[in-house]
């Protein structure tokens, strides 16, 4: 499924950060002058904005504009450079403070990253330790900008990437992947058929820092195992019938990018302890071959079946279970999460209509029978549901009638209990009165059916015009598949 304009606007926002860390700004602070000038020429060769102050009290002033996104701060038994560590994360708790100390002080070191110091360099130091250490703060600042960012759309948005919904459950299953997203953990992604999962595992990747890399999917479940072996691990030149050359596998071919494992649970036990040994050694061995290929990729495992248990019983690997297990997602099913409905159905009624050319909408009493089923078959069912409707259609509004039979007669079963029949005229005997609703619908539905369903000539039979029927055979609910019933 393509990617939304959103997702890949924010992978261009990821990468521009990516390549923009030669802007971050660098504040030396240290009463040697001589150290300060060092660190920010060779700061300044590494593409930081960097400048010094040989004063705390002027660090102070200078942070106050906020132009700095890392300080390299000395501290020594002579100045009071804890406290001001202390005072720099109570102000600016997302200002990466680096702390500088001589080597009889290491347990200085220890109290400064107590109080919030994300690193710390021992003098004397070396420019490649200054520049590993920069390093390092630099992809942080980069990652947290990047978290940042990405809470904030959330915030904004009607979902995450392709994926829609703004429910709790939703809400929470957000949270945690923008955190996921920006690590290179395994991912376990757990939910009943149809509730997108594949769907998270793309958001993971294209959020994560490996976006620009690929994404590879295998669906486990459907390919016999021999072909799941050459697909994950590739193979060599005549290592079977037809293997008329070498090709490599996913986890070869991903370069740093994500694999997906789609239907893990369906593995047999053999190529589970393959697939555990390619985590564990960060190697795999093509069919047929007699050496070991190094392997970079991002795992993200996928089942509706329940692994715990299938663990208990022995047909899943424990080990694996646990390689996997590292984080997992569990997704709602739609019937947990009935308020994503109307904002689900808006975006399949925005594609379908932008397909076939004509603007879709749902009709009140269509959406209130969609609101109340239960969707066995989640989000794909619901969107199998309006494809239906929309393909059975012959207006821009989509009626009860328009959707598939089970929805169509639990919305009818709906009506008639919302409209008992009089209990008064019940307990007196008076005879049941037909509303002229009810007279009209019937009579259309006899004409119609008497004359084989030729509308053109039934709304001649009743007086009304053509139109004026459809907008009626609408009205009433009634559709093609109930004029056989």
């Amino acid at each position: 499924m393509p990617q939304s304009s959103e997702a890949e606007q924010f992978t261009a926002a990821s990468l521009s950060i990516s390549a923009a860390k030669v802007r971050l700004h660098l504040l030396v602070v240290d009463a040697d002058a001589a150290v300060c000038s060092a660190c920010t020429e060779i700061a300044t060769s590494l593409g930081y904005a960097a400048q010094f102050t040989t004063d705390l009290h002027e660090a102070q002033t200078l942070l106050c504009s906020h132009t700095a996104d890392i300080v390299l701060v000395n501290i020594s038994s002579h100045n009071r450079g804890l406290e001001f560590v202390s005072e720099v994360k109570l102000l600016y708790p997302r200002l990466t403070v680096i702390a500088m100390t001589a080597s009889s002080l290491v347990n200085t070191a220890v109290e400064a990253m107590r109080r919030g110091a994300k690193d710390y360099l021992t003098k004397p130091f070396s420019i490649d330790e200054l520049s590993t250490v920069l390093e390092r703060a630099s992809e942080s600042v980069t990652v947290d900008v990047a978290g940042r960012q990405l809470r904030e759309r959330l915030r904004l948005s009607k979902g995450l990437g392709a994926l829609i919904g703004r429910s709790t459950e939703m809400e929470k299953l957000y949270r945690i992947l923008s955190k996921v997203a920006q690590s290179m953990h395994p991912v376990l992604v757990l939910g009943e058929s149809g509730t997108g999962k594949e769907l998270v595992a793309r958001t993971i990747h294209t959020y994560g820092p490996n976006a620009s890399k690929p994404f590879l999917p295998v669906d486990c479940g459907s390919l016999v195992p021999s072909l799941i072996e050459s697909e994950l691990f590739g193979y060599v030149k005549g290592a079977f019938t037809g293997a008329v050359k070498s090709k490599d596998g996913l986890f070869v071919s991903a370069e740093g990018g994500t694999v997906f494992l789609d239907e893990v649970g369906e593995l047999t036990l053999d190529l589970q302890a393959k697939l555990l040994r390619a985590l564990q050694e960060k190697e795999v061995r093509p069919v047929g071959a007699t050496h070991r290929v190094p392997i970079k990729a991002r795992i993200v495992a996928a089942t509706n079946r329940d692994l715990a248990a299938m663990v208990e019983k022995g047909t899943f690997r424990k080990d694996l279970f646990y390689r996997l297990n590292v984080v997992n997602l569990r997704l709602p099913s739609l019937r947990d999460r009935r308020e994503d409905i109307p904002l689900l159905t808006a975006h399949f009624l925005d594609r379908i209509s932008k397909e076939y050319g004509n603007k879709f909408t749902l009709s009140d009493e269509a959406l209130r029978t969609m609101m109340k089923h239960d969707w066995p078959g989640n989000i794909r069912e619901l969107e199998n549901c309006i494809q239906h409707a929309c393909s059975l259609s012959t207006g821009p509004v989509l009626q009860l009638g328009d959707l598939p039979r089970e929805l169509r007669q639990a919305g009818l079963e709906a009506y008639r209990n919302s409209n008992p029949k009089p209990e008064t005229a019940q307990a007196e005997g008076v005879a049941e009165v037909e509303t002229l609703a009810d007279m009209e619908r019937r009579a259309i539905l006899n004409a119609i059916r008497t004359l084989r369903g030729d509308k053109l000539v039934a709304a001649r039979l009743l007086g009304i015009g053509k139109t004026t029927l459809y907008r009626k055979l609408k009205e009433y609910g009634i559709s093609d598949s109930s004029l056989d019933e």
